[in-house]
């Protein structure tokens, strides 16, 4: 990526936790218990081919020609290659973040858990059903299916891809502040979770490209002897702190992210 004429754009925020910066505005789908997150045997193998063939060229010319991406420490995902695991990433990219990982642990299939609005999309909605995407459930009669569609894939040995900042920040640098809610799969499953960071660094004979390394660390595993909602909190911390040290490895503001002045 060329950022040798590159204008620095500056975004305002106000709430680090909520604010939305996706340029894609999308009226969500209700996720009630009506949603059929277990799909039919048909549908299943199709989202597989999907996921793992004949989506996969796209997703490496892409993360190349684009991002010319790179993977650090991709060898820890092997301690659990035969086994389920949950992934947490930073939330930087509207459409290279649905393919990352699943390119980190390749050839092991990669679920996403998604706002509804991922899947809401007219005419590809469901394309990213096929892809993997797992939508967060908005009652608590879906809540039910959510959770055992999340048991069914982890006991399928497949690993399953949370971004605990929930919105997208394009290109930013930090780690925004994230809640421990999202840290509840590892805690009920009793499953190691990975962490991977998204940085943004620069190469070439002048620096004037522009590269994604991504950081992969880990395995993190929760406290099983602590009530869980401690557990959800100290695995949270825990993987907080490694993405906020590793993000130090970016160099390259594409966007500058400043918070309103309440004046």
């Amino acid at each position: 990526m060329n950022i040798k004429n590159h204008k620095l754009k500056t975004i305002y925020y106000e709430d680090e936790l909520n604010d939305e910066f996706s340029s894609a505005k999308i009226i969500p789908r209700e996720i009630n218990e009506n949603y059929k997150y277990n799909k039919n045997p048909v549908w299943d193998f199709c989202s597989y081919l999907c996921q793992n063939y004949l989506s996969m060229p796209i997703k490496i010319i892409y993360s190349k020609i684009k991002f010319k991406l790179e993977f650090i420490g991709k060898e820890k995902l092997n301690s659990h290659k035969n086994e389920g695991y949950f992934i947490y990433a930073n939330h930087t990219q509207a459409f290279a973040d649905t393919f990352i990982p699943s390119l980190a642990n390749f050839p092991k299939r990669n679920f996403l858990i998604v706002n509804p609005e991922n899947i809401s999309m007219k005419g590809s909605g469901w394309l990213v059903e096929l892809l993997g995407a797992i939508p967060v459930p908005g009652n608590k009669k879906a809540t039910k299916s959510f959770l055992e569609q999340i048991k069914k894939r982890i006991e399928q040995n497949y690993s399953i891809t949370i971004y605990p900042e929930a919105h997208i920040w394009p290109f930013y640098t930090d780690i925004r502040n994230f809640k421990s809610v999202s840290f509840k799969y590892p805690v009920k499953f009793n499953k190691p979770a990975y962490s991977i960071t998204n940085t943004y660094q620069t190469y070439g004979k002048n620096n004037d490209k522009l590269k994604i390394i991504s950081y992969i660390d880990g395995p993190f595993y929760s406290d099983q002897n602590l009530k869980p909602k401690e557990a959800q909190e100290k695995l949270r911390n825990e993987i907080y702190n490694c993405m906020k040290k590793r993000s130090q490895n970016s160099n390259f503001n594409y966007i500058e992210y400043k918070k309103k002045s309440n004046s």
